[in-house]
């Protein structure tokens, strides 16, 4: 996924039930995973009361139209309840044309999606409360950094969305972003683009196009005035230094060595990362109650 510049809809034309999901590219959307977020969920019969009036959802899997801006769950923050509405929840899948089934209702959103929804709304309230709302530019540049443009129109169509609800979702993931940014203390290296393959039979051939690779890694590791290692107890010497290697001359296989070395080196920071945002969001997430009505699953 490092190259995708789009994320793919993997939902087939005509397929109501399938969510064009909004899968984002690794390493570029590595940053905001969360994995395992914790937040208290209670389920159950209950009778909630939303902007379209009161509906039970016990046994229920199918909304009527005049029902998606009914409650179907809150979620219960510093004291706080927020309500969430099916229609709130279903358009994050699908954007602004929430598909009808054949009689005209519509499905009741998945448990899962609901618990996700509230736990966005729970991470973009405290990324407001800390100022870190995104602004029309950081939006754009957070979704060219990302897609190689910040056409929402283009990028909408991949993810079967109108370009509206497009901007609207990567405006809330550039909040995020911003949020663990001011929060986390890792900072996530470049993911490294893999040497260029050698002509064949030229495998072994040094050449200065490998060692500016190599030493572009290499970093404040390589001292280029002394054309020789700056220290010893870096990331890269163990593993490249059986390899010659000076400012105008370096081999493929040296390169391929920094290559991986650089891909470990940036997986090791993306887990610390990962754990230190998730600690942080659990911590956020943990303070949060959400109720759901009987949902599908």
């Amino acid at each position: 996924m490092a190259d995708d510049k789009l994320a793919k809809s993997g939902r087939p034309d005509g397929e109501k039930d399938q969510a064009a999901r909004r899968t984002l590219p690794t390493p570029a959307w590595a940053a905001i995973c969360a994995a395992a977020l914790v937040v208290g969920v209670l389920a159950g019969y209950f009778l909630l009361r939303g902007t379209g009036g009161a509906i039970s959802l016990s046994g229920r899997t199918s909304l009527s139209a005049g029902e998606l801006d009914s409650t179907i769950a809150t979620y219960i923050l510093d004291g706080q309840s927020h309500a969430v509405t099916a229609r709130e929840v279903l358009s994050e899948t699908y954007g602004s044309s929430i598909p009808a089934n054949d009689d005209g209702t519509y499905e009741v959103p998945a448990a899962s999606d609901v618990v996700s929804y509230a736990q966005n709304q729970i991470l973009l309230a405290e990324a407001e409360s800390r100022g870190l709302t995104a602004t029309d530019e950081e939006v754009s540049s957070f979704t060219s950094s990302i897609y190689g443009s910040d056409d929402y129109a283009t990028i909408g169509e991949q993810w079967g969305l109108d370009e509206d609800s497009t901007r609207q979702i990567l405006s809330e993931q550039t909040s995020i972003k911003k949020l663990q940014d001011d929060v986390v203390t890792v900072t996530l290296p470049t993911y490294p683009t893999a040497p260029t393959e050698p002509a064949e039979g030229e495998e072994d051939v040094a050449t200065a196009d490998y060692a500016s690779y190599v030493i572009d890694l290499l970093g404040d590791e390589w001292d280029s005035e002394a054309n020789t290692w700056a220290r010893t107890d870096g990331t890269y010497y163990a593993t490249l230094s059986g390899y010659e290697i000076s400012n105008d001359s370096a081999t493929y296989a040296a390169a391929q060595a920094a290559y991986s070395v650089a891909q470990s080196a940036y997986s090791d920071a993306y887990n610390r990362l990962s754990a230190e945002w998730t600690d942080f969001a659990n911590g956020i997430l943990s303070n949060a109650t959400i109720q759901l009505g009987s949902l599908a699953e």
